[in-house]
């Protein structure tokens, strides 16, 4: 009986540690969380899921218009886009 308990914990141990390896690096997860910051992602409360939470909406679309802005100065140079 103890044999078979703990070839069973084993290969629970074995299927449950090999979920939580995904094939990321820590730099794709840290470039994912930065892009979620600057999506305003983190904006999403339990209450508003899956949108953006109406109490942040103006702070959102300020950082989204913000990045317009300089996503366009940055392909921008005299004038003409490169």
């Amino acid at each position: 009986m103890k044999k078979v308990t703990m070839v069973a914990i084993s290969l629970a141990m074995l299927a449950s540690s090999s979920a939580f390896a995904q094939g990321k690096t820590r730099a794709e997860v840290y470039q994912e969380l930065i892009e979620a910051q600057q999506s305003g992602l983190n904006y999403i409360t339990d209450t508003s899921y899956p949108d953006v939470n109406p109490i942040y909406l103006p702070q959102v679309s300020r950082m989204k218009h913000a990045q317009l802005a300089q996503h366009n100065a940055a392909t921008t140079v005299d004038g003409t886009t490169r």
